[in-house]
């Protein structure tokens, strides 16, 4: 949804105050490019997925086995977020399968209804 003219000057004046106030911080959020915040994001999350491989492993030696447990959620956690991030990253978002074209439940329940209406007719 496109902003409207109002909104839009609002915004300009918010950048311009931004600017004169902090022009450090404004240069440097400018320069940012969104693939290279994705690509850091994509290696916290390997960092995260070893240390949650690490607590497992330390559940596991220690048969503790709540910590194991983190250790998984931790894991989980960082394959989730690193896909994520990673097909951001590449710009796109991975394909769905294609499901099959199905009716309704209403559509179906609808043809039953008229077919067992024309059955009685006959």
């Amino acid at each position: 949804m496109p902003l409207s003219e109002h909104e839009q000057r609002l915004l300009e004046q918010i950048e311009q105050a931004l600017y004169a106030e902090d022009p450090k911080f404004a240069s440097s959020y400018r320069n940012t490019d969104l693939k290279s915040h994705y690509h850091r994001r994509v290696v916290r999350c390997a960092l995260l997925l070893v240390a949650g491989l690490v607590l497992l492993l330390a559940g596991v030696i220690t048969k503790l086995t709540p910590l194991g447990v983190a250790g998984f959620v931790v894991m989980l956690v960082a394959i989730m977020l690193g896909i994520w991030s990673w097909q951001r990253y590449l710009g796109h978002r991975a394909p769905r399968p294609a499901r099959p074209s199905r009716p309704s439940l209403r559509n179906r329940l609808e043809e039953r209804w008229q077919r067992r209406w024309e059955d009685r007719g006959r």
